[in-house]
């Protein structure tokens, strides 16, 4: 078993050779033994799939190691990993599984992890690997059989509905499923429960991603849906990742809408609604939005980069809402506190409905600033997570430094962050100035440091 499988936030690999049959089965049994030790005798666990060809056998696998290790399976079918995690808070699952491989190319699949309502991450992956790795786990001749939730999409259509309120304008948004799993749903889900308009594009899930990679994040994947807004004439529109969780979008004119850019405009819906409330950015999120929510009577709280970690920490400190630069956006107001691109699909459009304003005006009060993209510079595993301790010790003595994640350094006139990559052997650098000049001399003052923190490491 390939241990390099188990990562911080999911367990991911290549499929037919890091998932094999007999890795997943113990997986699964593994699952099963961790839920039986905290008390949840006979656990019913709930295992949802994306599109990928490798998804059903995969299935097939977890569910005999939950059999063996005396689990209840429910099967909830080819769909989002939201509403997998929507059925768990509804039906109270003792468990659930999605299985995915998120926006990774279509020969990776992998697992996200729930036991109760609580995201598996970091030390209890950690822990489910060496359950495997010692062969200590349960196994149980009782058989307690697969059963289906078939309704599982109406009850969530029919549940956002409900929740959300729209306005008088009637909107026309474009959908880029990217050939994910989030087809299955958003396209109806738009239509039926909020009443929108709705260009799709690539909505036909298929695992081999035949249009183009489903990350939004990336400029070039965005193509295809900035045609579309432009040529239909959309009030917006949005891409989806692969299962369905993180979401990018664009406004009216084709220009992208980064993560923290959705979290102000969602930040001043929340606050409008909860004076006071905190909020939750993450350390690659801009100054502009920690400074908007302030500015809006907020509690900005800054946190460290990862899906499961966002959620961990929504529970400490009963955020109503938080978001990542990636597009995963948390509504702990009206919801569940967990990630549904979806979801956030339906509060943006009753923002806009509520409105006559174009797209692009409801953020042009935001100060400009100029950011470099994510700049990912390869760095030895073993140094990875030293050297931004390093460059925190370089600029202390003149400039804030906040070293929650790695190290983010307050400049005058903007900021910048190293951090080290917790799923690949690369530092992550980004900064942040109030010019193009400021921020391309804070981007070199982080390079000086990495450069003087690597060679005194490998010294």
């Amino acid at each position: 078993m390939n241990a390099d499988i188990f990562r911080a936030y999911d367990i991911r690999g290549i499929a037919d050779t890091d998932l094999t049959d007999p890795v997943v089965e113990k997986i699964g049994q593994a699952f099963a033994t961790m839920a039986i030790r905290k008390g949840r005798e006979a656990p019913r666990v709930g295992i949802g799939r994306d599109a990928r060809s490798s998804s059903d056998r995969i299935f097939r696998a977890l569910e005999r190691g939950l059999h063996r290790a005396g689990a209840h399976v429910i099967n909830l079918g080819v769909l989002p990993t939201p509403l997998v995690y929507f059925a768990t808070f509804q039906e109270e699952y003792d468990g659930s599984i999605q299985i995915t491989g998120s926006h990774n190319p279509g020969e990776y699949n992998g697992f996200k992890m729930m036991l109760g309502r609580d995201t598996l991450h970091g030390a209890a992956i950690q822990q489910l690997r060496q359950l495997i790795e010692d062969d200590d786990l349960v196994d149980d001749d009782a058989d307690l059989g697969t059963s289906a939730h078939a309704e599982l999409r109406k009850e969530y259509i029919e549940w956002v509905r409900d929740d959300i309120n729209m306005g008088d304008r009637k909107l026309h948004i474009a959908v880029d499923s990217g050939n994910g799993v989030a087809g299955v749903v958003a396209p109806e889900l738009l239509r039926d429960a909020i009443g929108v308009k709705v260009h799709e594009l690539h909505t036909q899930p298929d695992g081999s991603f035949p249009n183009h990679h489903p990350d939004p994040t990336v400029e070039e994947n965005l193509t295809d849906l900035i045609s579309a807004v432009r040529q239909e004439g959309c009030d917006f529109g949005v891409a989806y990742d692969g299962d369905g969780d993180r979401l990018g979008v664009v406004d009216e004119n084709g220009d992208i809408l980064w993560g923290d850019q959705l979290l102000i405009l969602f930040a001043r819906q929340v606050l409008a609604d909860h004076p006071g409330a905190t909020i939750i950015g993450e350390v690659k999120c801009s100054q502009t939005l920690f400074d908007d929510i302030t500015n809006h009577g907020g509690e900005a709280v800054m946190a460290r980069v990862g899906h499961s970690l966002i959620k961990a920490k929504i529970q400490q400190t009963g955020a109503l809402l938080a978001g990542e630069m990636s597009g995963h956006i948390f509504f702990n107001d009206r919801f569940f506190g967990f990630d549904d691109a979806l979801y956030a699909t339906c509060r943006l459009a009753e923002i806009v409905s509520r409105t006559s304003q174009p797209f692009s005006a409801l953020l042009a009060d935001v100060p400009n600033t100029y950011a470099t993209p994510e700049i990912r510079r390869p760095c030895d595993e073993q140094l990875k997570f030293k050297v931004p301790g390093r460059v925190a010790k370089f600029f202390a003595d003149d400039y804030e430094v906040n070293t929650i994640d790695g190290v983010r350094v307050k400049f005058k006139q903007g900021w910048g962050l190293v951090r080290a990559s917790n799923t690949q052997p690369v530092l992550v650098l980004r900064a942040e100035g109030q010019s193009p000049e400021t921020r391309d001399r804070y981007m070199k003052m982080l390079e000086d440091a990495v450069n003087d923190a690597e060679t005194a490491l490998a010294q």
